[in-house]
């Protein structure tokens, strides 16, 4: 058995891995895609203290070979259920069932998309939600980004130095994300802001050609891209765990500062969870903090 299981290898769950082992604590971190999370698209880490001009996959890297070498087990399987048994958890993944004191979710979340018809087909071949990863296809072409938060406006930023063109459509007249990025894109000649607008059809045959964005007032016009780059907000990744851990309206996590859910002995950290910032700086306090507790009510059983 396990001291604690942590779901998810994304920087919130490497970290709570890297202070549960400096814990002396047998753990286990399952990961059902690759280590990194979201942070891995990033191309240069600007706001974390002390490491600014980092790229997001070496962050990344450096943090998954830091749980490695401090003695973290982790293995890639996809884990779908927790069962409760008071003094310890089972944690079963589709091929296999693991057993600890305590389980942190660190899941997570994924992008939201925007629901068109033929989205999902045209996924590659003009429809992106990671600039950093498909960005370099469309040097010299005109492209769009979707959305208002500082993941939409760091995408915009990136294909600006690549692209031809750059469209930033929102569906409303002033953006969520850092002001700084929002002035850097506007003294950019090559982007262009498209206010108050939703892409509401994406126009192409083998590949994409152009979007029809409809604005406010229901006037629709044509913008011919190559490329559209989807930055709608994310998903957390909570649905397989809903029946232990509440969660709010929008999906996430209830639980505050503290990662506790309402289940003793299952702890949270990370973009899953209810919270006012999602930054990698919070995501590395959330995983601190998940593990220490975790330790904590291990160490009272």
């Amino acid at each position: 058995m396990y001291d604690i299981i942590i779901i998810g290898a994304g920087t919130a769950g490497l970290t709570a891995a890297i202070y549960a082992r400096r814990a002396s604590k047998k753990i286990l971190v399952l990961e059902a895609k690759n280590y990194g999370g979201q942070i891995i698209n990033t191309p240069d880490i600007e706001n974390y203290p002390a490491a600014a001009h980092i790229s997001g996959f070496e962050f990344a890297t450096r943090l998954f070979e830091q749980a490695k070498e401090l003695g973290a087990e982790i293995l890639f399987e996809k884990a779908v259920k927790i069962m409760d048994h008071n003094d310890h958890k089972e944690v079963a993944t589709e091929d296999n069932a693991y057993q600890a004191k305590a389980v942190i979710l660190a899941t997570g979340s994924e992008n939201r998309q925007l629901g068109l018809p033929n989205e999902k087909e045209l996924l590659g071949r003009g429809i992106s939600y990671c600039a950093t990863c498909d960005g370099a296809f469309y040097r010299k072409k005109k492209v769009a980004v979707v959305g208002g938060g500082n993941t939409a406006l760091e995408d915009a930023l990136y294909l600006s130095d690549i692209a031809e063109k750059v469209y930033l459509i929102h569906r409303r007249d002033a953006f969520r994300g850092e002001a700084s990025t929002v002035q850097k894109l506007k003294e950019k000649d090559n982007v262009e802001f498209v206010y108050n607008s939703q892409v509401t059809k994406l126009n192409a045959e083998e590949k994409l050609a152009s979007i029809e964005v409809t604005d406010k007032e229901g006037n629709t016009g044509t913008i011919e891209v190559s490329g559209l780059f989807v930055a709608v907000g994310r998903i957390p990744q909570n649905e397989d765990f809903a029946e232990l851990v509440e969660l709010d309206e929008a999906g996430y996590i209830d639980a505050s500062e503290n990662c506790h859910t309402n289940t003793p002995g299952i702890f949270v950290a990370g973009d899953n969870r209810k919270k006012e910032l999602r930054q990698l700086v919070t995501a590395t306090a959330d995983g601190a903090v998940a593990a220490t507790e975790a330790i904590r009510y291990i160490d009272t059983l």
